[in-house]
């Protein structure tokens, strides 16, 4: 987890360019994880066999240095870890796997000339990656328009991507609030909802579809507020919220802004006096960002928790923290590295249906009616012609103790629909 709190597990924010200084901590972490400097730029893992005759190449696309680094970091560890159980698995279909990654450094500026050197001079054969919405949106074009390439979007998100050869394997807003909403009003008794939130696209739809639920179940929104990414004075918003006897605050606030909005909420007595603070991008990582007694009964609903009682899920984390002892960047799902896990998996699967043709198309149709029996919080599988993947949801409270959070589940939901394209 990375000290500075400027490190975003969910989509949108459009972040300064890296430093030099952050580029070189990047490649020096790169250099020592085994993966080589590529003549055409970039990074490579090679094979777990050197003289492995045609390898199947995967390009990963995300942010290893800039604000989002924590997560990006993340998912290029899921995405090595991955890799190598395949190989080490024998290949698909004999042939190893090789993957190149590409810096998308937290803008998308910069992204879109890293991307297409995957496609043009590696001419990877798909491409997993992408933390934030606007780095979707930048990168998808050279990869699926211009490069006919397929491409995998691992993260959470807010829905209503549904391009042609771009298959997303993170949860949706039905998946979460679908879940999450109606506990919040029909169990614990919480009907008037506060949606502070940032200024962009993820908070905007997402509070879109959340107010809906919250509508259909019987609740009320008492208010609606967007904020700039770095606000950090939120006496008018905890006002509003004690004067409008708010119940639930539905929070889409990101860092920077989160860690004062979350303690200004915390001093006011909220919680203390009754409230319950929800937020659907919360994993392990996102506790950090404030003291645990801030954290303390903070709601989420994602596709998986570190504690989810699945033997697979069990073992992943087990092998994930032994190949990166005392790693800052963690396995968790509102990093995109349980979407990276399943996304590269359910196309290892595809191929094996494609009996190893490589051909977009080809591929394509076999991804999208791909499924996996088992991986990251238990099975999945893609909705055919819908381009997202059912999974299991779990509802999951914070629990402090002392100076440390975790997360105790109280509820599984099995091979939620996610209700897209």
């Amino acid at each position: 987890m990375s000290d500075s709190h400027d490190d975003l597990p969910i989509n949108g924010q459009q972040p300064a360019r890296p430093s030099r200084r952050g580029f070189l901590q990047g490649s020096s972490a790169l250099a020592a994880a085994g993966w080589v400097s590529g003549v055409a730029g970039g990074w490579m893992l090679p094979t777990l066999h050197a003289n492995a005759a045609d390898p199947i190449l995967l390009g990963i696309a995300t942010d290893i240095t800039g604000p989002i680094a924590p997560s990006g970091n993340a998912c290029w560890q899921t995405a090595q870890l991955a890799a190598e159980e395949i190989n080490a698995a024998g290949g698909i279909g004999g042939r190893q796997v090789k993957l190149f990654l590409e810096d998308t450094a937290s803008d998308p500026k910069v992204a879109v000339g890293n991307v297409r050197k995957l496609v043009q001079q590696h001419k990877v054969n798909v491409i997993f990656g992408g933390i934030t919405s606007s780095m979707r949106q930048a990168i998808k074009d050279p990869i699926v328009n211009r490069g006919k390439t397929l491409y995998v979007y691992p993260q959470l998100y807010e829905g209503q991507e549904c391009t042609k050869f771009l298959f997303n394997t993170g949860p949706t807003p039905a998946q979460q609030c679908d879940q999450l909403i109606p506990y919040l009003i029909k169990t614990l008794g919480k009907k008037k909802f506060a949606m502070p939130s940032a200024n962009y696209v993820w908070p905007q739809l997402l509070n879109k579809y959340a107010r809906k639920v919250i509508e259909a179940n019987g609740g009320e929104v008492v208010f609606e507020e967007y904020y700039p990414l770095d606000q950090a004075e939120y006496s008018a918003t905890i006002a509003k919220i004690r004067d409008g006897k708010v119940d639930c605050v539905f929070n889409t606030i990101i860092p920077p802004g989160v860690q004062p909005f979350m303690k200004q909420l915390y001093e006011s007595g909220f919680q203390k006096n009754g409230g319950v603070a929800a937020c659907v991008y919360y994993d392990e990582n996102a506790l950090n960002f404030n003291p645990a007694r801030e954290m303390d009964g903070m709601l989420s609903c994602l596709d998986y928790f570190q504690n989810v009682d699945d033997p697979f899920s069990k073992a992943l984390l087990d092998r994930y923290n032994k190949k990166y002892p005392n790693t800052k960047y963690m396995l968790t799902a509102g990093s995109a590295s349980t979407g990276m896990y399943r996304g590269i998996m359910l196309y290892a699967e595809s191929v094996k249906a494609t009996k190893g043709d490589l051909a977009r198309e080809a591929v394509a149709a076999m991804y999208d009616k791909a499924k996996l029996a088992q991986g990251p919080g238990g099975p999945c599988e893609m909705m055919p012609g819908k381009m997202h993947a059912k999974m299991n949801m779990y509802l999951a409270k914070c629990k402090a103790t002392g100076d440390k959070t975790s997360y105790d589940i109280i509820s599984k939901f099995p091979m939620v629909d996610p209700k897209e394209c």
